[in-house]
This record gives structure tokens, sequence and C-alpha cells, in this order.
């Protein structure tokens, strides 16, 4: 008896649903590496641009740094650094800064207490108080009021050190602003001591 059906219809079938299969296995596919390609894109990108915001929002040292022996005269009370922002650099908020301290002596400080402005009547360290806070002590060609740091503007900051910062001392001074680069000052304090001295 002769078969009525044939079987080049049901391979047929079967090739067309095996090449649906791979067909939509590779959009699959194709769909995943595009995402993974996107998402690795826009994190290249938001790191550019946390990169730029980082390095246009830095400060430098302005000048010397000074130091100013306490009122016993046996150790820097007192250290004033003039800083200013980097060429290009965006504002800062100086009042959310993290300032620390350590030196060879074993003394440290590892989040100096912010005081306010000294030209708005906050107390700024002195040489006989004020170990472990900092101010601004003063404000130079600022236009904006409070702690923002404009461009073309300086400002010298006063910072209280412990009594660990005797003679012959090499002394460290870490500023890190809220955004940007921190700016380390290593300077070591000389053998004799005077009122107000350089440091070096």
């Amino acid at each position: 008896m002769r078969n009525l059906y044939s079987e080049d219809a049901f391979t047929g079938l079967e090739a067309a649903i095996v090449l649906i299969a791979f067909v939509v296995v590779a959009a699959v596919f194709s769909y995943v590496v595009l995402g993974a390609g996107f998402f690795t894109s826009q994190t290249a990108q938001s790191t550019v641009h946390t990169g730029v915001s980082q390095a246009s929002s830095s400060m430098t040292e302005v000048g010397n740094t000074y130091g100013i022996e306490d009122s016993t005269k046996s150790y820097i009370a007192i250290v004033n650094v003039t800083v200013a922002l980097t060429a290009g650099g965006t504002p800062l908020d100086l009042s959310s800064m993290v300032v620390s301290y350590t030196d060879n002596n074993k003394g440290h400080v590892p989040n100096m207490t912010y005081v306010g402005i000294g030209t708005d009547g906050a107390t700024c360290p002195t040489t006989s108080s004020g170990a472990g806070t900092w101010c601004i002590g003063q404000k130079i060609n600022n236009v904006t009021t409070g702690a923002l740091l404009d461009n073309n503007a300086q400002m010298i900051l006063m910072v209280g050190l412990p009594s660990s910062a005797t003679p012959n001392t090499q002394i460290s001074l870490n500023f890190q602003p809220s955004v940007g680069a921190v700016l380390p000052i290593t300077r070591t304090i000389p053998g004799g001591l005077t009122a107000v001295q350089p440091l070096f």
C-alpha cells in the first residue's frame, strides 16, 4: 500500500524550527553583548566625568607655611597655610574639608575640628589653646561670603597643633576637600623656635 504521508514536509518543519531557535538564541546573545557594551561605555563616561570634576576641584599651597610657637615657647602651636584653587579649578567649600595631622613623635589628630572664619568672630587657635582645631583666619580677594574658596582668591588656614610638634619634628598635614584631591603638606620644625618662622 502506498504511503500517503511525505517525510519531506516534516524534515522542512524541523529545519525551520531549528533555524528559528538559532535566530532567537543569536538575538538574545547580541542583546546581552550590546547591553554589556552600553553599560561599560556609561561606566567609562561616568568615570571620566568624575575624574574631570576631581581634577578641576583641587587646591594648591601658595607661598610659605609659617609656624607660630606656643606661649611656653616649647612647641609650634599654630601653622598658617595659604591655599588657592589650581588653575581653572571650580570653587570649593572649605567648611566641609577634613584636616588631619600626624608627626614623628606619635602625635596624631585624624579629624581636626573646624571652628569657622576668624573674621566672622570664630575662635581660631591661639598660642595657648586650640590644639586639634582649625579655622579660616583670613580671606584674600574672595568675593563669595562664607567658606567658599573662589577662583583667583586665597585663604589663610590656621591649624592648631598638639604639644608633640616640638623642635626637630617632622609634621604632616592633609587637607581633604569634599570634592577634589588631597593637599598634603609635610614640613620639619627647626631646632630653635622663634615667635614666627617659615617651615620647610
